[in-house]
């Protein structure tokens, strides 16, 4: 997930986090989620960010509703990390309410991260209603639906198309066409398939953006659908590009 670019004003405080120093001790940042002192909060909330601990999710499931909004995106972002279905409808709560979009773009992550059919719903009206910074990783996160189930996979696509094909930010657009590569590989040949494969082939053809159409090709590449690679093939020898 951490290929996709955005806009450096629609980006997290977290998003550059170091990632060479040594990771902290789980025994001294437990204690620190329910600290008095914010800053120990967030500390230890960031540190779950890279740490694996499931005796962590309690605390921060209630870090979210924390006064901070910068303790309550690590908390969303270490979450994500640790993903719990007893994290799934605080959330989703937590998406529908919270003021912040840097806070709700480190929640659809962790609805993504999840893998849990409640975030189907919550994640589609991210992707149609929220800001860019969210639309981009509700995007991402619906790719991650082609893990939970055929259903939600179905219920996934057409939005997904819509995104690659009307949303305003070329990056948003590149996630939706990930995403749906990602769908697509899960599903037989059928019209849902078949719709999916035609907006990748689209958007490959006529995306105003470069690395739109790039993703898109990229998206039919991984599919590996003998159509849609011979329609990229063709266009390439035309040097549509």
């Amino acid at each position: 997930m951490d290929r996709f670019n955005i806009d450096t004003e629609l980006e997290s405080p977290l998003d550059h986090m170091e990632e060479e120093a040594p990771k902290p001790d789980p025994e001294e940042m437990l204690p620190l989620l329910a600290s008095p002192a914010p800053q120990k909060r967030m500390l230890a909330a960031r540190a779950f960010c890279e740490l694996q601990d499931e005796r962590a999710i309690p605390a921060l499931i209630n870090l979210l509703k924390d006064p901070c909004p910068l303790i309550r995106v690590s908390a969303a972002y270490a979450l994500g990390r640790n993903p719990s279905p007893t994290a799934v409808e605080p959330l989703i709560e937590q998406l529908n309410q919270d003021w912040n979009g840097y806070v709700r773009k480190g929640v659809v992550w962790a609805l993504g991260n999840s893998r849990d059919r409640r975030a189907l719903a919550p994640l589609l009206n991210a992707l149609k209603t929220d800001i860019s910074a969210v639309r981009l990783w509700a995007a991402s996160s619906l790719g991650q639906m082609a893990q939970v189930g055929y259903d939600c996979i179905i219920a996934a696509v057409p939005p997904l198309i819509e995104g690659l094909r009307r949303d305003p930010m070329p990056a948003v657009r590149s996630n939706c066409a990930w995403a749906l590569g990602q769908l697509c590989r899960e599903l037989p040949s059928n019209i849902v398939y078949a719709n999916a494969l035609d907006a990748l082939i689209e958007a490959f053809a006529e995306d105003e953006d470069m690395g739109v159409r790039e993703d898109a090709k990229s998206s039919v590449l991984r599919v590996g659908d003998t159509r849609g690679l011979q329609i990229i093939q063709e266009l390439e020898q035309e040097g549509w590009l």
